[in-house]
């Protein structure tokens, strides 16, 4: 059954022509791209915020963890300065500290050798979706 609006509607797609076509979907596409940019902008800044936030609270807890640490040294100090002399006391908590010092520095740094500085998967990916571009039908 036919209607007048579907007369219409198959005179417009009759009349349009392959390059409409292509800068329908040109212009699609780019429309679309805009969207998930716009989003992934919108996800990010969301995402700063949130890190922002706990990196704040992780260097609260950071300082604290500072202050407990060096309170508890002078008490170790006092506390050793009851059995030996006070300097000597000083001396062994702060070899105690170089020492995990050296350990975490030593470990830090081997850790830091294995960081790769370029993203391969995404890397990979973007290589991958160029092809596709190229060629997207096979």
């Amino acid at each position: 059954m036919t209607t007048p609006y579907r007369d219409q509607h198959d005179e417009q797609v009759a009349e349009t022509s392959i390059g409409d076509i292509i800068g329908n979907i040109s212009n699609d596409l780019s429309q679309l791209f805009r969207q998930e940019v716009a989003l992934a902008k919108a996800e990010i800044r969301q995402e700063a915020t949130k890190a922002g936030k706990a990196a704040g609270m992780l260097g609260g807890a950071g300082f604290a963890g500072y202050l407990a640490i060096v309170l508890f040294s002078f008490a170790l100090v006092f506390g050793l300065g009851e059995v030996i002399p006070l300097g000597w006391a000083a001396f062994i908590v702060a070899v105690v500290w170089a020492a995990i010092g050296a350990v975490l520095y030593v470990n830090g740094r081997k850790k830091l050798k294995t960081v790769d500085p370029v993203p391969r998967r995404t890397t990979e990916t973007l290589k991958e979706d160029a092809q596709w571009l190229k060629n997207p039908t096979g």
